[in-house]
Formats: C-alpha cells, structure tokens, sequence
C-alpha cells in the first residue's frame, strides 16, 4: 500500500491556492469592471435627476402654465390607448396561432412579428399620407358620394387617437412574441385537466392560459408602453403634444437646457411608475406548472366560420401594421425614386450602416464583459450593477440625449474658456455634437437589449469549462475569447442584429446628438416628413425596414423552437 506523502500533497495543492487566489483576483478586477460600466451608464439619468433641484427658471414658468398640463394629459391617453391595444392585439393573435389550426396559421405566426421591422414614424408617416383630408381615402369618398368638406365625417388621424391606433398596430408584437412564447411552454396536463373538466377553448384561455401567461404579458405590455413613452417621430408628425416633443422644442426652441432636463425628469418618473406598476400587477401570485411533461400541444381545430375568424384577426394586424403601410411607401417610391435614390441617400445610408454596426459591436462587447463578470462573482454588486447597466432601455432616446449633452457642454465650454484666457485659441465642440457622444447614447439606451441574449446563452454554458480553462493557464480574457464566445457566437450574432436595427431606427437621441451637418436615414425621413414631402421620405423608411427583416425572421425561429421537450415529442406517440 503505498504512503501518503504530506509534502507531495502540500505541492500538489499549492498550484489549486495559486489558480484560486489568481481567479479571486481576476474575479475582483470584472466586479470593478462592471461596477465601471455601471456607473458610465447611469450618469445620463443622473443629470437629469439631478436638475430636478436646480431653480425653475422663466421658461419652466411658462411650459408649466401653457402646455404641462397637455404633455401629461396625451401622455396618460397614450398610455392607456397604446397600452389596451397592444394586450387585446398581442395576446388574442398569440392564443389563435399557437392553440389552434385552421389554414394559413403557419404563415401568420411569423407574419405577426413583421410590425417590429417598421419604425413608428415610416407607418406615421403612411398613415398620415393615406388618411388626411388630401389623402386618397378621403378623396375617393368625396368622389364617389359626391361629398364636400363640412358633408361627412372622417376620424382626424392627427390626433391623440390616431397616434395611439398607429402605436398599438407597431408595437403589439412586444406582447405577441412573449405570449406566444408562454403559451407554447404550457404543460399538456394543464390543458388535458381544464378539458376533462369540460372547459371548452375560451374558457380554458381565460382561467388557465392567461393566468400562467399573466407576467410574460405583463411584460410585453410594459416594453411596448417604454416604447410609447420614447416615440417621437410619430408624436410629432400628428401634432400631438407629449414630453418627447417638448423636451425638444424646449432644448432648440427655447434654448433652456436646464428646463429640457427638468421635462425629462418627469418623464423619467413616468417610466419608474410603468416599472413598478409591472411589477406590482404580479404581486406575491406565482403561477407554476407542476409537471415535467412535455408533448405536442393538442391545437383546437378550426373549420368554416371559426377557422376564417381566426385567419381575419391575425391578418389584420400584419395588414395594418404592415402591408397597408409598406404599399403606400412603395408607392410613393415608385413615384420619387429617380429624384430620392440619389448619392445623397446612399451617404446616409453609410452613416446609419456606421453607426449601427460600430454601437451593435460595443454593445455586445460591453454584454459579454458584464455577462462574465457575473458568471464569476455573482455577487449582489455584481448582479446589481448588471441591472443598473441594463436600464438604458427602459429611459427614452431624449431623456438620454440631454443627460449626455449636458455635462458634454459643459466640459467642451470649460475648455474653450480656458483655452481663450490662456492662449487665445478655441477648441470648439470636442466632445458635444461627435460621433463618440452619439455612440455611447446608442450604448446606454441599447445595452439591455444584447445583454439579455448574452446572458442567457451564456448561462447554459457548463461551469466545468471554465474550471479547465483555469487549469490550462487563461485567465478571464482569455476564457471568454477561445471557450465561451466561440460556443455562444449565434447568441452573439443575434444581439448584435438586434442592436443594429434598434440603432438605426433611432431618433429622437440621434436629432439631439448628431454631428452638425451629418445625416442618418432615420433623420433624412424625418426631415423629408416635415417638410411635408412624404412621398420623398419612403425611400429612406423603406430601407430601415429592410433592415429590419432579417432580426424579425430570426426572432419567429427562435420563439418557434422555445417549446420545452421539443426534442423528445418525435419519439413520443
């Protein structure tokens, strides 16, 4: 038998202390890392808070006793518009297409997800083109009734009404691609109990479905009323008066930075309000399914009227949300393609290319970081900064736009006037109005959005892969560069993508903060559309939607294969 050797042990165990202490110091340096990134992330919304107690000003005066009152009352009926909407359209088409069969339904459960390709302001846009008194709907009624102006009525599609109808109509899918995902993770036993006790398809959807489907629709309904809250190309082009538009009439009307940001602290706390009302909507209620089995989900099958009710909801959203909106814009292209196809558009064309593929690339870069940095600490502060760092996207584009400006404008007026005294020369705007100032807000506001895709690829990573890498020598960097990314790459690829069409669809941070003189695709529709040139404004709002297609075609996959037991229903009868 041979002897234990005590010393032999002590030097087997010194390399395990040196991996140890090597690990509790790299771990300590991502901690920091991540409490870095954190606290970057969150000086925009600090700024903003932080002018709430700066002395209201004349032009505070006046914004509170001219328009306060208007900003929060569309506001709140925007909310509750967008919000009723978005659950109705959401949740009912999520139902139809996952429990039930009737011809078409294959088609229509990707089609549904086709609004979340199309910015808020292209459908605005159309919408405003086809239903306004000189739009081809109106002037085909007068022409076909013989109608003047003053002889009927006709729904005013620039109103606090018609913003909410083309808001709910872009943004249900938030509900519908979360739904549908709860409704395909139901239990069959759940559903084979419900029917035993004789509770028939709308019964069952209302006291079994919708109860376990209950916080992912809460969800849903919460990101498409952040969404509401930080439109602004929409807002506008209506003539609808919300705290988007006047924080920036307020900044480049009126010239107030100062009452900008105090605007936007009260928009700020709309969206904590949102935040906590989601979160107190669940309550101490839990929902659990309490088996493990997993079958093909017994779809209702739809014949006749039913099967032609159902196939009419889910194609009217895609309709209106869609086709409806996309014709007219090609339309419009077919009319102005010679005049709006030029270089000119292919150079913003490059600069939201540049932009997008520059902040989806830091994004994700940034995900990973803070992504592993839990995954090695998972500390409360190190899951707390991860969360405060995941924030950005529940504050709007202008709200982040201003907290950057600020105290950018300060510093670049700090030194020009110290530059002036002490030399005579001026430094101009070096930080303020760059290109580094327009990516970081994309940064901060999209960060959210590749961090949850990274962070769930990343947990289903074994942690023994990382116990090895550790025992052949590499060190976090070196982990996260050879082992992980390569094993979550198409995780990384899909937030990149998501970030990217995000990116390029926005607004309102991208008219506050872009360079003088340079242009996106989003800014060169804007611009076109308030000059009232919509039929010039398709061409740049046709080719956001094209970029849009390829995330959306990526998401319906990803949803379709979220069943649980997916791999097991073939070899189950």
């Amino acid at each position: 038998m041979a002897e234990l050797n005590p010393a032999g042990g002590a030097a087997a165990l010194r390399p395990m202390a040196w991996l140890i202490g090597r690990r509790r110091h790299n771990v300590g340096g991502w901690s920091a890392l991540a409490l870095f990134v954190a606290l970057l992330v969150s000086v925009p919304i600090l700024v903003v808070f932080a002018h709430v107690f700066v002395p209201a000003g004349e032009v505070w005066r006046h914004l509170a006793d001219t328009v306060l009152g208007a900003y929060v009352v569309n506001t709140l009926w925007l909310v509750f518009g967008v919000g009723l909407g978005v659950f109705v359209i959401g949740t009912g088409t999520a139902w139809l297409v996952t429990m039930c069969r009737f011809p078409g339904r294959a088609l229509l459960e990707w089609g549904l997800l086709l609004p979340l390709a199309v910015p808020a302001y292209a459908i605005a846009y159309s919408y405003a083109g086809l239903f306004e008194f000189s739009g081809p709907v109106q002037s085909a009624l007068r022409g076909w009734f013989g109608w003047s102006r003053g002889d009927y009525w006709f729904p005013n599609i620039r109103s606090v009404g018609g913003a909410a109808v083309v808001l709910a109509f872009v943004l249900y899918p938030y509900v519908y691609m979360l739904a549908r995902a709860a409704f395909l993770e139901q239990s069959v036993c759940v559903i084979e109990i419900g029917r035993t006790l004789g509770r028939g398809p709308w019964r069952s959807f209302t006291s079994i479905a919708l109860p376990l489907a209950r916080p992912a629709i809460a969800t849903g309904v919460a990101l498409a009323l952040m969404e509401t809250l930080s439109d602004f190309g929409a807002v506008q082009h209506f003539g609808v008066a919300t705290f988007t538009t006047g924080i920036f009439r307020t900044w480049f009307g009126l010239g107030d930075p100062a009452a900008a940001a105090q605007l936007a602290a009260i928009l700020l706390a709309f969206v904590f309000l949102l935040l906590v009302g989601e979160r107190l909507t669940r309550g101490r209620a839990q929902f659990h399914h309490t088996s493990r089995r997993y079958r093909e989900l017994p779809r209702y099958r739809l014949r006749g009227g039913p099967a032609a009710l159902a196939f009419l909801a889910c194609a009217l959203p895609i309709g209106l949300g869609f086709l409806l909106p996309g014709g007219q814009l090609l339309a419009w292209l077919s009319q102005t393609a010679g005049d709006s196809v030029d270089s000119r558009l292919w150079g913003h064309a490059a600069n939201s290319l540049m932009l997008a593929a520059g902040a989806s690339a830091i994004a994700v870069m940034v995900a990973l970081l803070l992504a592993y940095g839990v995954r090695l600490n998972a500390s409360p502060v190190a899951r707390g900064a991860a969360r405060v760092a995941s924030l950005g996207y529940a504050v709007p584009g202008s709200v982040i736009a201003v907290g950057i400006l600020i105290p950018l404008a300060w510093a670049d007026n700090t030194l020009d006037g110290w530059l002036r005294a002490s030399f005579g020369v001026s430094s101009g705007l070096l930080l303020s109005g760059t290109i580094t100032a327009l990516m970081f807000a994309y940064v901060v506001r999209f960060l959210a959005v590749s961090l949850n895709t990274v962070d769930a690829s990343l947990a289903k990573v074994t942690p023994a892969m990382d116990g090895v890498a550790r025992t052949l020598g590499m060190g976090p960097a070196a982990t996260v560069a050879r082992v992980h990314a390569p094993i979550i790459a198409p995780s990384l690829m899909t937030a990149a993508l998501l970030v990217f069409v995000d990116v390029m669809k926005e607004l309102p941070a991208t008219l506050i903060l872009r360079p003088f003189d340079f242009n996106t695709l989003a800014v060169h529709a804007f611009e076109l559309a308030s000059d009232e040139q919509l039929r010039e404004a398709a061409a740049p709002a046709l080719a956001i939607v094209a970029a849009g297609l390829i995330p959306v075609a990526l998401l319906s996959l990803a949803i379709s294969r979220a069943r649980p037991g997916r791999a097991q229903t073939v070899a189950q009868p």
